[in-house]
């Protein structure tokens, strides 16, 4: 399967928006923006939408407001913990604009549902693979549509019932299912390196 390999052409594109449009944020920017995490794999899934880019767009700028609020960012060069929250607050919101002007809401519910559900666990310290199963199992559902394994992936973190193996499984049954393993294990890695490494605060 071809567009496995990890670029950073995405978050290049994302820094670049910054870049024009962040103001408070921009002075702040790093020279090197780093690798893609999620964009290849929600790019791949997205291929039937109107704007694969896009959508691989707003993943990424999701996850670098995660990171900006509990992780290692890969765009900013500061130590202003109140920059990076603000920094954080815009590229959430960068994310779920964009997502809202393509008109698809089942995918803003999925990208409300993990912003809300990824902050509740990075507060309670706990940077695992139950983490990783609820990113992935989001970027698939955001890309190429909401799913029942998907459903039952949320329902678990937020309900405290899931084991980080099922839920990673249930992903794996679902990206089998769509032909995407080799991507979904390459996005897998690629957010453990960025989102599981430990955090800053």
């Amino acid at each position: 399967m071809s567009g496995t390999a990890v670029s950073g052409d995405t978050l290049a594109r994302l820094r670049d928006l910054v870049a024009d449009e962040g103001e408070a944020i921009a002075p702040a920017l790093g020279e090197d923006p780093g690798e893609d995490v999620l964009a290849p794999l929600v790019r791949t899934a997205a291929a039937r939408r109107d704007d694969p880019e896009e959508y691989a767009l707003v993943m990424e700028s999701v996850l670098e407001g995660y990171l900006l609020h509990f992780g290692r960012t890969r765009l900013l060069d500061t130590d202003d913990d109140d920059l990076r929250l603000l920094a954080g607050d815009y590229l959430y919101a960068l994310g779920l604009s964009r997502l809202a002007r393509l008109g698809d809401l089942a995918a803003v519910r999925a990208l409300a549902d993990l912003i809300t559900l990824s902050a509740r666990h990075a507060v309670g310290e706990q940077h695992d693979d139950l983490l990783a199963a609820l990113w992935l199992s989001s970027a698939l559902a955001v890309a190429s549509g909401p799913s029942k394994r998907h459903g039952r992936v949320v329902a678990a973190v937020r309900d405290g019932t899931g084991e980080a193996t099922e839920l990673l499984d249930e992903v794996a049954g679902g990206a089998a299912e769509a032909g995407m393993e080799l991507l979904t294990e390459h996005a897998l890695i690629a957010f453990r390196a960025v989102a599981l490494g430990g955090s800053q605060h």
